[in-house]
C-alpha cells in the first residue's frame, strides 16, 4: 500500500460510519475500523469473503439478486437505500441499519462502498415519541370525553331543575299580576284625585307586585339558558344563511358594546344555509358578543366572520374530530385578556364564571354549546392569556329549501273565552289553580281534576262537551302525551294544548317541535296563557 493508500485508509478508518467496499463479484475489499467495532470481526475474517456475510440469512437471496444493480446504479451518483435495512453482525445478531452506497473508481476496477451506521438507537427514541404522541393523543381524547360526558350529566341536572323552576317562576310570575292588578284596581283614576296613606300603601304594594315580576321574568331567562345549555329546549329551526343573521344584529351589538369596542364583520356571500332557529341564532351572537366586550375593559376589536368549510382529510389533520362534509363556519374573535387553560377546559360548564360575583351567571356559554350541538354543530375555543380568544362554531350546511317567510302579525285580537269547557290536567297544586283562576276570570268553563288518570276518567265520561284538553306534559302516572292520544282518540274534534317546561324528551326529536303539536312553554304569562288557548281552539284542522 503506498502512501495516499494509506492516508486513505487511516481517513476511513477515523469515520464515525462503518464502510465496507465491495467489487463486482461481491467480495469485501476494505473495511475501516469502526466497521469491525459494529460488526464484531478481525479484518481478515472480512476481507476476501461474499458481502452477503453481513447480511440477514433470510434477505441473502434477494440480495444476491439485487447486487448488480447497486454497480449500475451508483455509477451515476450516490445512493440511499430508503428504508431501514437491517445487518448482521458476527454472533448473529441483527440490527436495523442506515445504508449508503456509493461508487469509487480504482485500478482494480469499480468498487461499491457502503457506509454503514446502527439506527437501533434512534428507531428506539422515534417509537419513544410516538409511543409518549399517542398515550398523549390518548389522554387528550380521556380529558375530552370526560368533558363531554361531564357537560351531558350536568345537562340532565340542569334540565330537570329547570322543569321545577318554570313551574315555580310561572306561580310567582302570576301571583305577583294578580296583586299588581288587584292594587292598580284601587290606586287613584289620575294624580289629581286625593291621595291618602291608604293610596299610599296600595300604591307600594303595586310596585312590590311589579318587582316580583320583573325578578321572575330574570329567573325565566336563565331557565331558558339552563334547558338551551341542556338541549332540552324547545326549538324552532329554519333555513338560515348565518351572514343574514349576523348583519341583522350587527347594528343592536354596536349600540350595546360600547364605542370603546370596534365591531367589525366579515360575511363570505357563498357562506351556505344552514338549519338552525334564527331566533336562538342571534342570542349565540349577542352571547358571545357580551363576553367578548367584557373581556376588552380597556377596548378592543371584536370581529365576526363567516365562511364555507370543507371538512375532509386535511382538516381533520389539524383540527378538531368533526364528521365530514360542507360546513358554514362563524368566528367570533376578541383581542381582549385570553384564557388559560384551566379555564377554557371548563367554558362550557354551567354557572362557571370568572366574573366577579352578580356580574355573570356562567350560563352564557353553556347556552351557546347547547344550541350549536342540539344542532349537529361544533363549538371550537383557542385563547392566550393577553392575546384574545376564538369562539368559532361549525354547522353543517344543509339542502333543504327555505320556509316562506311568516306572515306579518296583525292586530291582538280578543282572546277571552265564549263558554269554551276546558280540561285542565296540572300536577303543580298552585300552578293548577293559577291557570284555573286565569280561565275562569276570561270566560272559559275549567273542569280541574286532581290529577292524569282522574282527568282520562273525566274526558272518557263528558269528552263530547270538552272543547280543549290544556296538559302538562311531564306527570306521574299518566304522561300529557298519553293522555292527549287517548282523549283524541275517542273524540277527534277535541282540541289539545301542551303545556311545560321541560317538553323536549317527549314532544320533539332533535330538539324540534313535531309537526302539528300546540305547545305553551312555562313560564308564562297570563296574556301568553290566553293567547294559546284562543290559537289552539281557533286553528284550522
Amino acid at each position: 500500500m503506498d502512501g495516499e493508500e494509506s492516508l486513505f485508509a487511516q481517513i476511513l478508518d477515523a469515520a464515525p460510519d462503518a464502510t465496507v467496499c465491495v467489487d463486482r463479484a461481491g467480495l469485501i475489499v476494505f473495511v475501516n475500523a469502526q466497521a469491525l467495532r459494529l460488526f464484531g470481526y478481525r479484518r481478515e475474517e472480512l476481507l476476501s469473503r461474499p458481502i452477503e456475510v453481513l447480511v440477514p440469512d433470510d434477505v441473502v437471496t434477494p440480495h444476491l439478486r439485487l447486487r448488480e444493480k447497486y454497480f449500475a446504479a451508483v455509477t451515476h451518483r450516490a445512493m440511499g437505500t430508503g428504508d431501514p435495512l437491517y445487518a448482521k453482525r458476527h454472533d448473529g445478531s441483527v440490527f436495523p441499519a442506515e445504508i449508503s452506497l456509493s461508487g469509487l473508481q480504482t485500478g482494480a476496477g469499480l468498487l461499491v462502498s457502503a457506509a454503514v451506521r446502527d439506527i437501533t438507537d434512534r428507531l428506539r427514541a422515534a417509537e419513544e415519541r410516538a409511543r409518549l404522541r399517542e398515550e398523549a393523543e390518548r389522554a387528550e381524547l380521556q380529558n375530552q370525553l370526560q368533558r363531554t360526558q361531564r357537560i351531558e350529566s350536568l345537562g340532565q341536572l340542569a334540565g330537570g331543575i329547570a322543569h321545577d323552576f318554570n313551574n315555580l317562576i310561572a306561580v310567582i310570575s302570576n301571583y305577583a299580576e294578580f296583586i299588581a292588578d288587584t292594587a292598580a284596581d284601587h290606586l287613584p283614576a289620575s294624580d289629581d284625585e286625593p291621595h291618602d296613606e291608604r293610596h299610599t300603601w296600595i300604591a307600594e304594594i303595586h310596585r312590590d307586585g311589579q318587582q316580583i315580576q320583573r325578578a321572575a321574568q330574570r329567573g325565566a331567562a336563565l331557565t331558558r339558558q339552563l334547558l338551551a345549555f341542556a338541549r332540552q329546549d324547545v326549538t324552532r329551526p329554519r333555513v338560515i344563511e348565518l351572514g343574514d343573521v349576523v348583519h341583522q344584529v350587527e347594528d343592536m351589538l354596536r349600540r350595546s358594546l360600547g364605542e370603546h369596542i370596534l365591531l367589525t364583520t366579515r360575511c363570505a356571500a357563498d357562506c351556505g344555509p344552514v338549519l338552525f332557529d334564527p331566533g336562538q341564532m342571534e342570542q349565540v351572537l349577542v352571547n358571545l358578543a357580551v363576553n367578548a366586550r367584557d373581556a376588552m375593559p380597556g377596548g378592543g376589536v371584536l370581529t365576526i366572520d363567516t365562511a364555507r368549510v370543507l371538512v375532509d382529510a386535511d382538516y381533520l389533520a389539524s383540527g378538531p374530530a368533526i364528521a365530514a362534509g360542507e360546513y358554514s363556519r362563524v368566528r367570533v374573535s376578541d383581542t381582549g385578556t385570553g384564557m388559560p387553560r384551566e379555564v377554557i377546559d371548563r367554558v362550557f360548564e354551567p354557572f362557571f364564571t370568572t366574573k366577579a360575583p352578580g356580574e355573570g351567571t356562567g350560563l352564557g356559554l353553556a347556552m351557546v354549546y347547547g344550541l350549536v350541538t342540539a344542532a349537529g354543530g361544533s363549538v371550537g375555543i383557542t385563547s392566550e392569556p393577553g392575546m384574545g380568544t376564538t369562539i368559532t362554531i361549525m354547522l353543517p350546511v344543509t339542502d333543504r329549501d327555505s320556509a316562506p317567510a311568516a306572515p306579518a302579525t296583525g292586530p291582538q285580537h280578543d282572546v277571552r273565552g265564549q263558554g269554551q269547557t276546558i280540561l285542565l290536567v296540572e300536577d303543580e297544586p298552585a300552578l293548577r289553580q293559577v291557570c284555573r283562576r286565569l280561565l275562569s276570570g276570561n270566560g272559559y268553563h275549567v273542569l280541574v281534576p286532581e290529577d292524569s288518570t282522574a282527568a282520562a276518567e273525566l274526558a272518557r265520561c263528558r269528552g263530547t262537551g270538552i272543547d280543549l284538553v290544556l296538559t302538562d306534559v311531564i306527570m306521574p302516572r299518566l304522561l300529557g302525551t298519553d293522555l292527549a292520544a287517548q282523549v283524541t282518540a275517542a273524540h277527534p274534534n277535541i282540541r289539545v294544548l301542551f303545556m311545560s317546561g321541560y317538553a323536549t324528551p317527549v314532544l320533539a326529536a332533535q330538539g324540534t317541535l313535531a309537526p302539528g303539536v300546540n305547545l305553551l312553554e312555562k313560564p308564562f304569562t297570563s296574556g301568553e296563557l290566553l293567547a294559546a288557548v284562543h290559537d289552539a281552539l281557533h286553528e284550522a284542522r
